[in-house]
């Protein structure tokens, strides 16, 4: 049995479940050179192949207590670089650097301190 409690709220969380869920991941594709912005009431985990350098912007729609896992790929060139805005809190206060491989994988796991601190955990290399 499963016990779903949703507390009404605009934004849809307030989710209790007594047994585990499983979070889709939201493939966001190909990312450009640029600035982009994740929606956190949108998905928990997300993924995306990285065709320049890009930024990742503070996300929108955090709640405290959110988690996910955030998949970076460098395409088939490597050699790209990411930049995270300041509601990423890093181990030692310091952006991971990316493994930079063609076709290389990094995860970020993260959870929301509150609604704008992202306690964030850099995972590298499972090309």
């Amino acid at each position: 049995n499963t016990l779903v409690f949703d507390n009404g709220g605009g934004s849809g969380n307030g989710r209790v479940t007594t047994k585990g869920t499983i979070g889709e991941i939201n493939a966001l594709g190909d990312l450009s050179a640029g600035t982009h912005t994740l929606d956190f009431r949108t998905a928990n985990n997300f993924s995306m192949t990285l065709i320049g350098n890009v930024t990742i912007a503070n996300p929108s729609n955090i709640s405290a207590g959110q988690s996910g896992v955030l998949f970076i790929k460098q395409d088939g060139t490597g050699g790209r670089d990411a930049q995270f805005g300041s509601y990423w809190d890093f181990s030692n206060g310091t952006a991971p650097t990316l493994s930079t491989g063609q076709n290389e994988v990094d995860v970020i796991a993260w959870i929301a301190r509150t609604n704008t601190n992202i306690a964030a955990q850099f995972i590298g290399n499972f090309s």
